[in-house]
C-alpha cells in the first residue's frame, strides 16, 4: 500500500507530549507533517506555543467552492510499560494485516488517511489542516489559538478522525463525544514521613484518609456519583434518539474485558452507561513505600488522579467545582488537601442528519457496501467543542479505529483495511462535497 511507508515513518517518530524528552521529537514530529502537506500543494504555518507547535496548513483553490477543515493530532501517549510491547512502540511492525506502534491509531494513523486522500484528488474543494501536538495533555494552547483564529480557520465542515467503529467491518459515523473533568487530588499529613512504630496510632495516614474519601465518591450499590449536584444538569436520552443507536453485544464486550460482569450505574443499559451518562473513575492512586519488600514507613503525603466524562449539558468547570467542594468536605480533620485542575474538555452532540453526515455516510457506503452504523463515544476531544462553537459549522466524526487497538496501552495497533477504506471514503467525500456544492 502506498501510504504505508510514509505511516510507519511518522510512526517512528517517539512525539510523546507529556514527557519533556521528547519535545524536539514532538517537534519533528509537526515538521515532518508539515513537509508532506508542502509537497500537496499546500501553504503552512508553524505556531509556536510554550510548549507543542500548532501547525495550520491551507489549500485554497476557488472562493465558491466548499471548504472542509481537518483536524488531528500528532502527539502521542508515553508507551510504557515498556515491557509488554512485542515489538518496540517506536518501531512500527506490521503483523497479519495491523501495524503496531504508539500513535497507530491514536491519532497518527487516522490523521494520515486524511493526507494519503488527498493523492491524485481531484475534488474541487478547498482544504484546511488544523493538528496539535498537545491533544493527550488536555490541548491547553489550541484552545486559545481557536478562538483568536476564527476567520482563517472558518470553514463549511470540519472532519475529525480521532475515534472507533462500533465494530470491525462496521463503518461508524460518530455524533456525540463526552466531556472530561480531570483533577489530581493531594493530602497532606504529617510534616515528614514516619516510622509507622514509632508514631502507629498517632499520626495521621495520607493514604488511609484517601481511602476513606475514595469510598464516598461512589454508591458501591447502585454505582451512583455521589457529589451533589453532579447529576443537575444531565440532559436526558430520548427514546428517539435511542433507536439509532446498534445493538451491543454484552457477552462479546466481557469476553473482550476478561469479566463476568458489566459494572456500572444502575437503571441504565450498558450501551447508554458507555455513551450517554456521566462518569467517575479513579486513574491513580500514590503514595507511600512501592519498592520491593517491606518499608514500615507512614507516608507525608498521598493522592489520586480522578477524571470524570461529562455529557451534555454538564459543564467541566462547573463539575470541577462541585467535586472539589465535596472532597475538601470529605478531608478528615488533620490533613491539609490540595485540588489541582489538570484539563478538561466540554461534551459534544452534533446533527447526525446534517448534509455532510449524509454525505459521508453515502460515501461510506459505496466503500464498504453497507450503510454506516450512528454512535456516541465514551471519549473526550476538546477541541471538538470549541470549534463547533467558534465556526457554527458542521462536524463530522469518522472514527476508523476499533475499540481493541490498545489506545493508551502496550500494543496499540491500526488494522490496514480501515487506513485503506478511510482513505477512499475520505477521497470520495471530498467529492460528493464538491459535487454538491
Amino acid at each position: 500500500m502506498s501510504a504505508l511507508e510514509p505511516l510507519l515513518e511518522f510512526l517512528s517518530i517517539p512525539s510523546v507530549s507529556t514527557d519533556p524528552r521528547h519535545q524536539k521529537d514532538v517537534r519533528r514530529a509537526a515538521l515532518w507533517l508539515k513537509e508532506r502537506l508542502e509537497v500537496l500543494g499546500f501553504r503552512s504555518e508553524l505556531h509556536e506555543t510554550p510548549l507543542h507547535p500548532i501547525l495550520y496548513a491551507e489549500r485554497l483553490l476557488d472562493p465558491e467552492a466548499p471548504t472542509v477543515l481537518v483536524y488531528g493530532h500528532y502527539d502521542v501517549q508515553p508507551p510504557d510499560p515498556l515491557e509488554l510491547w512485542e515489538s518496540p512502540p517506536f518501531s512500527p511492525t506490521v503483523r497479519e494485516g495491523r501495524v503496531y506502534a504508539r500513535g497507530a491509531s491514536d491519532d497518527k494513523g487516522q490523521l494520515w488517511a486524511h493526507v494519503a486522500a488527498l493523492e491524485g484528488l481531484e475534488a474541487r474543494v478547498n482544504l484546511k489542516f488544523l493538528v496539535e501536538g498537545e491533544e493527550e495533555i488536555g490541548s491547553p494552547h489550541l484552545l486559545p489559538f481557536v478562538r483568536a483564529h476564527r476567520e482563517k480557520l472558518r470553514a463549511d465542515v470540519v472532519l475529525v478522525s480521532d475515534g472507533a467503529m462500533f465494530a470491525p467491518h462496521t463503518p461508524t459515523l460518530t455524533y456525540g463525544l463526552r466531556g472530561l473533568c480531570y483533577l489530581e487530588v493531594r493530602l497532606q499529613g504529617a510534616r515528614r514521613d514516619l516510622h509507622s512504630g514509632a508514631f502507629g496510632g498517632v499520626a495521621p495516614n495520607p493514604i488511609q484518609a484517601l481511602g476513606w474519601i475514595l469510598a464516598r465518591l461512589k454508591d458501591g450499590t447502585t454505582g451512583r456519583v455521589l457529589i451533589p449536584g453532579f447529576y443537575d444538569r444531565v440532559r436526558p436520552v430520548s427514546e428517539e434518539e435511542k433507536r439509532l443507536w446498534p445493538p451491543l453485544d454484552e457477552e462479546a464486550l466481557k469476553g473482550e474485558l476478561g469479566v463476568e460482569v458489566l459494572p456500572g450505574e444502575e437503571g441504565y443499559s450498558p450501551l447508554e452507561r458507555l455513551w450517554a451518562r456521566p462518569t467517575l473513575d479513579p486513574n491513580g492512586i500514590f503514595g507511600g513505600y512501592q519498592g520491593e519488600g517491606s518499608k514500615t514507613v507512614i507516608p507525608a503525603e498521598a493522592g489520586l488522579k480522578l477524571s470524570m466524562r461529562l455529557v451534555p449539558d454538564q459543564d467541566p468547570e462547573e463539575v470541577a467545582d462541585l467535586a472539589e467542594a465535596y472532597l475538601k468536605a470529605l478531608c478528615p480533620p488533620g490533613y491539609r488537601m490540595e485540588v489541582r485542575r489538570l484539563h478538561g474538555g466540554k461534551p459534544v452532540l452534533t446533527d447526525p442528519q446534517s448534509p455532510p453526515m449524509r454525505l459521508m455516510a453515502r460515501a461510506l457506503e459505496e466503500v464498504w457496501g453497507r450503510p454506516p452504523v450512528y454512535a456516541r463515544e465514551g471519549g473526550t476531544i476538546p477541541v471538538v467543542a470549541e470549534l463547533q462553537e467558534a465556526l457554527g459549522a458542521p462536524v463530522v466524526l469518522l472514527g476508523l479505529g476499533l475499540n481493541d487497538d490498545n489506545l493508551h496501552a502496550p500494543n496499540e495497533k491500526f488494522d490496514l483495511v480501515n487506513l485503506e477504506k478511510g482513505i477512499l471514503a475520505i477521497r470520495r467525500f471530498h467529492g460528493l462535497l464538491a459535487e454538491s456544492g
